[in-house]
């Protein structure tokens, strides 16, 4: 544990001085979208983070933000899809306003030529006459319902396109995009609704998870295959999970899990599943397509009759993965037999709602 928080600590390091070098003021979505940006958990955002050069201006920090951490700019859409809903809204009562008196004008027209026609007893031509314009209103009517309906489909077509964004919005929230698992946010939403109930903890199993990289590449190899990595084994974990499951990825290769079981046996005979998977498909180099053989998974997991806080469980699960890969890796740890779990800040960074 003591050499993860010193990597956390450096990183961190990093980010406050790159961003008092590069000028960006210390705001808290600022410092999230560095810290993002300095671990490497997305290239994408990595890229685009150095394209916009040496000195980074808010408002394109802003505008990477809404794109790679849009819950940081959650307010702005919300404004600008209660914008769009309000104008569409508008114009939808300005067609009902038009239709009301579309529908006025012709009814008075159908009075009127009701009126010529009883009047109009031996009158051919004034009969004819009325006939013809009550002919022209109907044709007309005909005509505006139409355009009407026109309209009104457009409007429905903006209405959904706003509840499609509004879902790949809230979506967007909680996903890894290089994996499209869940990421850490969902895993602390998680974990924060197990023990939403301090009294009545949700029974389930956690896990955490890293990939054996190091005891098959050396570390030059394993940046250089490092996009390729995650996306390989992101797809298969998210290929080999229960959909019942939640699979996230943290960074790197570093993977949490939770099972909604409360048996032991259960959340190892998963995570042996998922260790199978890995010996079974190969891996490969993207360049050259040459088999590379079978990474090994580590993990830790912890029930949460365990622990007594989110913090508490988390912090299990981590000195069992350190177990498990302290002991040559390729192996799951379960924490708490026997063991104190030790007492900690509870962490609710995510309440269930």
């Amino acid at each position: 544990m003591a050499n993860k928080k010193s990597s956390t600590t450096d990183i961190a390091l990093r980010v406050a001085t790159a961003m008092r070098q590069m000028g960006i003021d210390g705001l808290p979505r600022n410092y999230e979208l560095v810290y993002e940006a300095y671990a490497g958990c997305n290239p994408d955002l990595v890229r685009d983070f150095i394209a916009l050069g040496k000195y980074k201006t808010q408002a394109a920090l802003d505008e990477l933000g809404r794109k790679y951490l849009p819950h940081q700019h959650e307010a702005s859409v919300l404004q600008r899809s209660a914008g769009a809903i309000s104008s569409e809204m508008s114009n939808f009562m300005d067609l009902l306003t038009q239709e009301r008196s579309s529908l006025t004008d012709y009814g008075r027209l159908i009075g009127e030529a009701s009126q010529v026609i009883r009047n109009a007893a031996g009158d051919e031509g004034a009969l004819g006459s009325s006939l013809e314009a009550l002919q022209r209103a109907t044709e007309l009517r005909v005509t505006h319902t139409a355009e009407m309906a026109e309209k009104v489909a457009a409007q429905s077509a903006v209405m959904d396109g706003i509840q499609k964004e509004m879902a790949e919005f809230e979506a967007m929230k909680f996903v890894d995009p290089p994996t499209k698992l869940g990421n850490r946010r969902a895993f602390n939403k998680a974990l924060a609704r197990v023990y939403a109930n301090a009294e009545l903890p949700m029974l389930c199993g956690v896990v955490i998870a890293e990939v054996d990289a190091e005891r098959r590449f050396s570390p030059g190899q394993i940046e250089a295959l490092s996009d390729h990595l995650v996306t390989f084994y992101g797809n298969l974990i998210r290929q080999a999970f229960p959909s019942s499951a939640l699979a996230v990825r943290f960074d790197g290769l570093r993977f949490g899990f939770l099972f909604h079981t409360a048996e032991e046996s259960e959340v190892t005979r998963l995570v042996d599943l998922l260790r199978a998977a890995f010996q079974t498909v190969a891996l490969r180099d993207p360049r050259t397509g040459r088999n590379l053989g079978h990474l090994t998974l580590s993990a830790g997991a912890c029930m949460s009759d365990r622990a007594d806080s989110a913090f508490d469980l988390s912090a299990a699960c981590e000195r069992a993965l350190m177990e498990a890969k302290g002991a040559g890796g390729d192996q799951i740890v379960v924490y708490g037999r026997g063991d104190e779990v030790p007492a900690g800040k509870e962490w609710m960074i995510y309440r269930a709602s």
